[in-house]
């Protein structure tokens, strides 16, 4: 994903109550895809998405919606890491370096921040930014 813009801690925090209901739609999206989990696998096994199938119609209709979700977050310039994990990060230059906030779902605010490529492991206090 290329980066569109990048953010402040301040302007990262303004954006996150629009951020964590949109991810708290995602995780109760994904929570009613692996509810279907158990009719699910049989009717792909039978006849694959195309079976006719109320529960696949469902689960694909469920998979629109979380795709639908996403991008929303994305449009606001902000990246979907982990829809597991309720994981977002938000493109920020820390003295001229490209770097991500990262915020995790139930987080109050933004806490953490990492490297391109440190990912969740490599978060860093944000006192540290």
């Amino acid at each position: 994903m290329s980066i569109s813009r990048y953010f402040t801690v301040e302007e990262a925090n303004a954006l996150l109550p629009h951020i964590a209901s949109m991810m708290g739609r995602i995780l109760l999206i994904r929570q009613r895809i692996l509810e279907r989990h158990d009719t699910l696998v049989p009717v792909l096994e039978k006849g694959g998405w195309n079976s006719g199938s109320r529960v696949a119609s469902e689960v694909a209709d469920l998979f629109r919606q979380l795709e639908e979700a996403v991008e929303a977050i994305h449009r606001t310039g902000a990246q979907v890491k982990d829809v597991n994990m309720g994981l977002v990060d938000f493109p920020a230059l820390r003295r001229g370096e490209e770097v991500f906030l990262c915020w995790q779902y139930g987080e109050p605010h933004i806490a953490y921040w990492h490297g391109l490529h440190a990912g969740y492991a490599g978060r860093r206090p944000i006192d540290e930014f």
